[in-house]
């Protein structure tokens, strides 16, 4: 009955509205435009700080990658230190990133950014690609001596609930030649610039305990960086190189290759 009703209600209001005058005509009508023009492009994002990521840094050369997808940075591992011959299993820690200008030692950072125009998604891995080897000595590679990350974390100028996620655990390059899962952002997340830093400063947004700490030399003097203005130089324990008392070694530098893979999600 109620449809009946309403069904009546409504053709009388037609009828009515019929007998109106008709609205008045327009007589002129006139368009405009509408422009803005931007500059530059996603290429120019820079080196962000990891720990304040509204800020440029300058952490010196390190190999990228180009595109809408890329790497924009890698840490350059060194363990620079009174690194004395040991038949005893030892944990060296790497040096800390340091950069030119006024930012503080951080933590060893990648930065990734990802400007496809829509968050499809990405990993982040790395391979390490021979043992820590030196060709010209006796005791030609650390045999057994593996690398391990750890107290791993994601900083951006975008919304958190964008972000990549990171392993939780210590990874432990232990398998050379084996391929590792540092970070993977999945569809919906990743898009523009994000770090993944390994270890942090005390002024770290992310409320972690510091893994910093100042290097000192034989004599308990400072260690200063001359490659970065003769700063102080700091170690981060949270990148690791674990060489056993048994292996061999010559008092050489050894090193090694490592491969940063930055794919995009199937």
């Amino acid at each position: 009955m109620k449809r009946t009703i309403i069904a009546s209600m409504l053709l009388v209001l037609l009828g009515t509205m019929a007998i109106l005058p008709s609205p008045k005509q327009t007589y002129a009508q006139s368009k405009s435009n509408g422009h803005i023009t931007f500059t530059g492009d996603y290429d120019e994002v820079g080196i962000r700080d990891p720990e304040k990521p509204d800020q440029l840094v300058d952490p010196g050369a390190s190999p990228s990658t180009s595109g809408n997808l890329r790497i924009d940075f890698v840490p350059q591992l060194n363990f620079t230190s009174a690194n004395k011959i040991s038949d005893k299993d030892t944990v060296y820690p790497v040096n800390a990133q340091l950069f030119h200008g006024d930012t503080a030692a951080r933590g060893n950072f990648v930065q990734i950014s990802d400007y496809r125009g829509a968050a499809l998604g990405w990993t982040l891995q790395l391979r390490q690609e021979n043992q820590f080897q030196n060709t010209q000595t006796a005791n030609s590679q650390l045999d057994g001596a593996y690398l391990s990350l750890d107290k791993s974390w994601v900083n951006s100028t975008m919304e958190q609930t964008m972000a990549p996620n990171v392993s939780k655990e210590v990874i432990r390059l232990d398998n050379i030649g084996a391929t590792y899962n540092l970070a993977e952002a999945k569809s919906g997340t990743g898009a523009g610039t994000w770090s993944i830093s390994f270890g942090a400063s005390s002024d770290n947004p992310a409320g972690m305990s510091t893994t910093l700490s100042k290097k000192k030399d034989q004599t308990d003097k400072p260690m200063l960086d001359a490659a970065y203005e003769n700063k102080q130089m700091h170690e981060n324990s949270a990148l690791t190189l674990s060489v056993p008392g048994a292996t061999k070694k010559d008092p050489v530098t050894y090193s090694t290759v490592l491969t940063w893979i930055l794919a995009e999600l199937p």
